[in-house]
């Protein structure tokens, strides 16, 4: 008996060897390209007019590939033009950093380093031999994802240029070439001329792919009939249970021809296979060029295709021309329809809910798009596995293979045309990117759009310009010319003008945790999304810094190396916390994923909200290095959160919960609501809901169920209440609340905290001060015992912004804005904390006690110095902090807390706890710090401030680092 699982494999399996076999079939007319080419780099541009297409050229390079990859090109130094904006230019100037800017530790921070760097025109050639059979054929050179513009000659004769960063480039060869050895020769430039889609475009820049030089994809040269099948585009009508196939014919100039065309479709990757009756059609060509369209009624039984069943469908279209010559082409597609209903979207009429992330193009062993279809397949069932249904791509579209992956496994994508035309660039303005951005798209859906998972398009990401009337137009044009899916001009921040007539909107505004306030689990972003009546899906959500896993660096093992992370360890290191690095990065990345969990809950929760674009799942290595997702570069778990434990809060249906705040007393009850967002594939009939409610070693205190329920197709459900009283619990505690839908994958669950209302009066033995005045001294020169109270005091790390939330994006990119830490790191089994429920890392207990609150620089301290509770900071400073610390200071023992921990707290019951666990430690004979500190270096913290501090040292990047695109 075959389990679901298994028949889906064996589909899939089924569907990609039908591609392979496809591929060799056309093999008998195909000559491939991949291996040698002789090559030369053209630094001054003279190969044109030194004539390099009929000379030899010198050198080799290994094609399919980039010249980073063959080792071609100029070594890094700090002198190397890169494209793409630096925003923080204190890398070249700070004296702190002037070692990693030395010849033998040249380390950037803003990106990966390549092996080699290249901007300009560079040569390629290889000799071909034309077998005599092609003659009277029509010859094609295909280049698959060149990069970027492409000059070709055959011999002597040039035969065109191509410039284009979205599909593959085709070159018709002369028709009267004759049989025998030729020599085609490429002049590939990678620079930003006339066409400037902007430096920072993820189709081009460093910060990402990298602006590479070469050929990466598929090379060959193709011999047809010069009567064929010009292009196919597929609309499928599910109410008529048909597809409207448009064909676009094409012969030699002046050419006549007239003959059959026929049609038939059979689905491919489904259990039962679908066979799709042929139909047949006449067709003339005139002058060359000829189109018509036909209606092929798919049988009373369809697939469709969608995430839960991604069906699919190959069309065979055969040209029987009355001279006898012939031509084939088959096309992949799909039977559905993705609409904006109101302010909602639909698939094949089924509401959906995008889960998405955004694809910035980063792949670090190559250092360009991966081009085979098991690569795509893998980044979709690691997104799939996620709970996500859907991917954008910023400013730039993946090749054929990820729309190909995408079919087979059900994923909805947003490629974009190649631009970020803001810095360097704008659109609307009349420069020729504004025709470019049309010939892109185009382009894309011409290649791609008979692809199911090609659901929606925008010009790109966030740009400059008269973008309002340039993108309306710009919608205009694309829904009248090709409804197979939906259109909105840009992606954009939340400062951005509104395109009035986009389909639905990606932009920000309604994201973010307000956590300037108690963390809560019942706000909305309605309130955001009410000025609209399409659907809204959030642009960029998330952005939260973790540390660098350092143990990443050995992955790259390709073209790029990670000399920002050597860096950043090399510098963590120098701050004498080196072995902290996998604790910083765990713990951090518990935060990271609190964070998640509680934004894209608060999605979920939103009446009329559509979706969620991460930025993203795995990790941007550009801009200065953003550690932003769960996810490694190489999409790889970093260790502290799992597929299936993220899968928990953001999947097709999921449990919420709403409560007003996470911590109480025991004289209060948790007060909570339950509801569901399933976006199933259909309704969930007699659903049952149970809810358990366990301590830390897994003891259940109280359980129950609701009412069996039918789950629509939506979100918002109301499903119940949960009551608990907490009378009985007299200690401080952990508990998780945990609902889950019976018999199914769903749960959820939620850590609460609950702390005695009224703590035992205890006499201290201690003294407690806000500042460290004589008194404080004389004790501990006595042997006595301090808590020094440094709340709003310290002037050591005054410049440091701690709040709950981690850092956003990285404070490179942004200038150190804040916050500038990762959350805490402590020891759960720290006497100091035996009163405290905690473990090693941030949770919503700590949110009133770390938010906001100063933090202390130790950078005076003794080496190996560890505190209490210790604020991980920024990896670009890499400052030791402190919020709690512990010393021997003169013959007495001190604890100082720049957190306001005080005997007089009211209504701060996790602050209350805290004190009081560090009370009862102070008079315990645990009390006993390790380290041993000079009074006048703890005083220090309250009157110095920290020697080394974070300088811009310039308002923007250097100069002479700054492209210099051509004027238009």
């Amino acid at each position: 008996m075959h389990t679901k699982a298994s028949l889906f494999t064996k589909c899939i399996v089924t569907a990609i060897c039908l591609v392979i076999i496809f591929s060799i079939n056309l093999q008998a007319q195909n000559i491939s390209l991949k291996g040698k080419w002789r090559f030369k780099i053209d630094a001054k541009d003279e190969g044109i007019k030194g004539k390099w297409y009929s000379t030899v050229l010198p050198e080799t390079i290994n094609l399919p590939g980039s010249m980073a990859e063959n080792i071609k090109g100029d070594d890094i130094t700090l002198k190397t033009k890169w494209t793409g904006s630096i925003y923080d230019s204190s890398y070249f100037y700070h004296p702190r950093l002037e070692k990693y800017r030395k010849p033998g530790n040249l380390k950037i921070p803003f990106w990966l380093t390549p092996a080699k760097h290249y901007t300009g025109a560079a040569w390629y050639q290889k000799d071909v031999e034309i077998p005599a059979k092609w003659k009277g054929q029509r010859v094609v050179l295909s280049l698959e994802y060149p990069h970027s513009e492409t000059r070709v000659w055959i011999d002597d004769i040039e035969i065109g240029t191509q410039f284009t960063f979205v599909v593959a480039q085709t070159f018709e060869l002369p028709a009267n070439l004759k049989a025998g050895k030729h020599t085609i020769t490429l002049l590939i430039d990678n620079r930003i001329k006339a066409i400037n889609v902007g430096q920072d475009s993820h189709s081009l820049t460093d910060h990402t792919q990298g602006n590479w030089n070469g050929v990466v994809g598929k090379m060959f040269l193709q011999a047809g009939s010069p009567v064929y099948f010009e292009d196919i585009q597929i609309f499928p009508d599910l109410k008529k249970k048909s597809a409207k196939v448009k064909i676009q014919l094409k012969a030699g100039a002046n050419v006549s021809s007239n003959g059959t065309i026929t049609l038939s479709a059979k689905s491919f990757n489904t259990k039962d296979i679908l066979s799709v009756k042929p139909i047949s059609a006449p067709y003339q060509i005139k002058n060359g060029v000829g189109s018509l369209e036909i209606d092929l009624p798919m049988g009373n039984k369809i697939a469709t295709w969608d995430e839960f069943d991604p069906a699919l469908y190959r069309l065979t279209a055969s040209l029987s021309a009355k001279d006898g010559k012939k031509d084939e082409k088959q096309v992949q597609f799909g039977m559905r329809e993705f609409k904006a209903v109101g302010r909602s979207f639909e698939i094949n009429g089924r509401p959906v809910f995008l889960r998405g992330t955004v694809n910035n193009c980063e792949f670090p062993l190559t250092g360009y798009p991966a081009m085979d279809v098991a690569a795509w397949e893998r980044i979709f069932k690691i997104s799939k596995a996620h709970g996500l249904n859907h991917m954008r791509f910023h400013s730039w579209c993946p090749p054929e293979a990820a729309f190909i992956a995408a079919d087979l496994t059900g994923f909805y994508l947003q490629p974009e045309g190649p631009s970020w035309a803001n810095h360097g660039s704008s659109i609307g303005d009349g420069k020729p990117i504004d025709q470019f951005i049309y010939d892109e798209t185009n382009r894309m859906t011409k290649n791609y759009g008979n692809y199911a998972s090609f659901c929606m398009m925008a010009y790109g990401n966030e740009p400059r310009g008269r973008q309002v009337e340039y993108l309306t137009k710009f919608n205009d044009y694309w829904k009248a010319k090709d409804s197979r899916r939906l259109y909105t001009g840009a992606s954009v921040g939340g400062s951005w003008p509104v395109i009035p007539n986009n389909e639905f909107m990606v932009r920000a505004g309604a994201r973010g945790l307000d956590w300037n306030k108690k963390p809560e689990s019942i706000s909305t972003y309605a309130k955001q999304i009410e000025q609209f009546t399409v659907p809204f899906v959030a642009h960029e959500m998330g952005q939260y810094c973790v540390f660098p896993n350092f143990e990443e660096m050995k992955k790259y093992t390709g073209v790029y190396r990670a000399k920002n992370f050597e860096m950043f360890q090399e510098d963590l290191a120098d701050h004498d916390m080196a072995d902290q690095a996998k604790d910083f990065l765990m713990a951090s990345g518990k935060l990271q994923a609190l964070c998640y969990k509680n934004e894209i809950e608060k999605a979920l929760r939103t009446p009329n909200y559509n979706g969620y674009q991460l930025l993203s799942l795995n990790d941007y290595p550009g801009q200065g290095t953003a550690l932003v997702g769960v996810l490694d570069a190489f999409w790889d778990e970093k260790g502290y959160i799992t597929a299936k434990e993220f899968k928990r809060f953001s999947n097709s249906t999921v449990p919420l919960l709403k409560v007003s705040k996470f911590v109480y007393t025991n004289n209060e009850s948790l007060d909570a609501a339950v509801e569901v967002a399933h976006f199933g594939k259909a309704p969930l009939t007699n659903a049952k809901l149970s809810w358990t409610i366990k301590d830390v070693s897994g003891t259940v205190l109280e359980k129950g169920t609701f009412d069996q329920k039918t789950l629509p197709v939506t979100n918002c459900i109301q499903i119940g209440d949960i009551h608990f009283a907490l009378s009985t619990i007299k200690t401080a505690t952990q508990f998780n609340l945990e609902v889950k839908i019976d018999g199914t994958e769903f749960a959820n669950d939620w850590n609460f905290w609950v702390y005695p209302a009224e703590l035992p009066k205890i006499k201290s033995i201690f003294y407690y001060t806000d500042k460290l005045d004589d008194q404080a001294k004389k004790i501990l020169d006595e042997g006595g015992n301090v808590f020094l109270n440094a709340a709003g005091k310290v002037v050591k790390g005054k410049e440091v912004v701690q709040t709950f939330l981690p850092v956003f994006w990285n404070t490179s990119w942004f200038k150190m804005r804040p916050p500038h830490t990762l959350g805490i790191l402590c020891d759960p089994k720290n006497p100091a904390l035996a009163n405290f429920p905690t473990e090693y890392h941030s949770d919503m207990q700590w949110w009133e006690i770390v938010n906001k609150a100063q933090v202390m620089n130790l950078e005076d301290f003794p080496s190996g110095f560890r505190p209490i509770i210790q604020p991980i900071d920024t990896w670009f400073l890499n400052r030791r902090l402190a919020l709690v610390l512990e010393a021997k200071v003169g013959k007495g023992k001190l604890i100082v807390s720049s957190a306001n921990l005080s005997p007089d707290l009211k209504n701060s019951p996790a602050s209350e706890q805290l004190y009081f666990s560090l009370q009862q430690y102070m008079m315990s004979e645990k009390f006993n710090p390790k380290y041993e500190v000079a009074f006048n270096t703890v005083k220090d913290i309250v009157e110095s401030p920290s020697k080394i501090q974070f300088d811009t040292f310039t308002k923007d990047s250097p100069d002479e680092l700054k492209p210099k695109p051509k004027s238009n």
